[in-house]
């Protein structure tokens, strides 16, 4: 039991001076993380609020005329139209990704300097004087690691009080990432840091990832000594009648360790396990094969879309303009999916709203839908895919539970919960407005949930909803275990430093 105890401490004080460094990185880091996020790029809203309206009157082809113009084939994949260099155009994401004007049918090519820099003073509503091209990467730089697969991009600088850098793609003629001077600032505290993103580690997926799984499983294992000793070492001491038989530096390290040691282990553990070592909860979604097809009927006809009516458009929007519309088919039938003209994305039926009498077939115009697709019509076609598979329980959710849930609320509600009977006991979220998945948990999903996001960002809904409640516990929480890490370092730089002294002393070293 002596000896047992004495490596343990060796243990713990020799792999805590390295990796106690890294752990005040990960809590301080984390705080950042709170409002930081994720890396500096351009969120679906922004790359939203920075598009120009639609100008439906300059919309003369349609969408089968583009397709078949361009050669893209019988499945064109994702369709979607929106405005390119002032021009409204259509996006095909299939197999190939292709451009088309919709004025004239004609291709975007790869867009030169002069083009690309016309788009940036587009996006930014600034004059081409601000806008200064630094160059093209063939390579990622370290705001467009997520990118690398769309390279070459080209570097615009602005000139402007927030210092925004552009990366536009010469093909899309689009803004990919967007940064600008306090974002990339708040990342070089934050995401870089806690994740270990730096471009030439992050570059080499397995090395990166090998190292974030070995630095936290020996993190773990840390934390997990540091709470044995805790136990063993409570004891009286004889020198200081104290239970406690430390004094100083380590009297304070031992004193937060066992307060905080704990919640250390299940933040660095949680990490781990974030990154799926050995798969352990990958997989096990197979009831979702099958039913994404069969809630949209299959891919959209594009022959379904009319030529658009301008003044039709108006009348249907209210005035208000459209940004980007999507050509998608929905439970078999052809719907626009607008974004832009509100808040959340607008349904509009090609074909009008349907009439109640069935001898009604006279042609109705465009037109909002203004009702969310029945349960029923979502069950039966569910049902369709896994006939054999029984379904436990399905509920209409209008608030948020504990695994289909929204810090900022962005996740549509009501949501339709569906729990499966298979082996995998798999919960299925769908939006009965758009008839499309919003989520899936299996049983292991489930436990992942409360492992890693539960542990590691303490997301429990009696105060996550109640901020600047959880703001101040995890901030407090997290200084709590800088304080056990920094002390822990101290004490064992002291004694490494101690050690040298005392080795120099004897002459050990010339």
């Amino acid at each position: 039991m002596v000896w047992f105890r004495k490596w343990m401490i060796l243990i713990h004080r020799y792999l805590g001076i390295p990796l106690g460094l890294v752990f005040i990185a990960w809590f301080l880091s984390g705080i950042a993380m709170m409002y930081a996020r994720d890396m500096p790029g351009l969120t679906p809203q922004a790359r939203l609020d920075h598009m120009p309206p639609l100008d439906m009157e300059r919309v003369w082809i349609t969408p089968s005329q583009a397709a078949e113009g361009a050669s893209l084939g019988i499945n064109p994949g994702r369709v979607t139209l929106l405005t390119v260099m002032g021009r409204p155009a259509y996006r095909f994401a299939g197999r190939e990704t292709a451009t088309i004007f919709a004025e004239t049918g004609e291709r975007l090519v790869e867009l030169g300097e002069a083009g690309v820099v016309n788009i940036a003073a587009s996006f930014m509503n600034l004059p081409r004087e601000e806008m200064f091209h630094a160059g093209v990467l063939t390579e990622p730089d370290q705001w467009t690691i997520a990118e690398r697969g769309r390279m070459p991009l080209h570097k615009i600088v602005v000139n402007d009080a927030a210092r925004t850098h552009l990366y536009i793609s010469p093909t899309l003629g689009e803004v990919l990432v967007l940064t600008t001077r306090g974002t990339r600032a708040l990342a070089w505290v934050a995401a870089i840091p806690h994740w270990f993103y730096f471009t030439p580690l992050r570059l080499n997926g397995a090395l990166w990832r090998g190292v974030i799984l070995w630095i936290s499983g020996l993190g773990a294992v840390l934390a997990l000594i540091g709470i044995v000793l805790g136990i063993i070492q409570f004891s009286p001491s004889r020198r200081s009648g104290s239970y406690i038989p430390y004094s100083g530096w380590m009297r304070w390290h031992y004193i937060t360790g066992v307060v905080f040691g704990l919640l250390t282990f299940t933040w660095v553990f949680s990490g781990m396990l974030s990154m799926q070592p050995w798969d352990w909860a990958s997989g096990g979604d197979e009831i979702a094969d099958g039913i994404p097809q069969a809630l949209s009927g299959g891919a959209p006809d594009l022959a379904d879309f009319p030529a658009l009516n301008a003044e039709e458009w108006k009348t249907a929007l209210d005035g208000r303009a459209a940004k980007e519309v999507a050509f998608v088919r929905i439970q078999g039938d052809p719907y626009y999916l607008v974004r832009g003209a509100e808040e959340k994305p607008l349904l509009l039926n090609p074909k009008g709203e349907a009439s109640e009498n069935l001898f009604d077939t006279a042609e109705r115009p465009l037109a909002i839908k203004s009702e969310p697709f029945s349960v029923d019509s979502v069950m039966g076609l569910v049902k369709e895919v896994h006939p054999d598979v029984p379904i436990a329980e399905s509920e209409l959710l209008s608030q948020y539970d504990s695994y289909y849930y929204s810090n900022d609320g962005a996740r549509p509600l009501p949501v339709l919960r569906i729990k499966f009977g298979d082996p995998e006991n798999t919960w299925l979220y769908i939006d009965p407005r758009l008839s499309q998945i919003t989520g899936l948990y299996t049983r292991l999903g489930r436990v992942e949930r409360w492992i890693y996001h539960g542990f590691h960002s303490l997301d429990f809904s009696f105060w996550y909803y109640n901020r600047p409640l959880w703001d101040i516990a995890v901030i407090l929480l997290s200084i709590g275990c800088i304080a056990s890490s920094g002390l822990g370092l101290v004490v064992g730089l002291k004694r490494v430093l101690r050690y040298l002294r005392r080795t120099l002393a004897h002459g050990l070293f010339p």
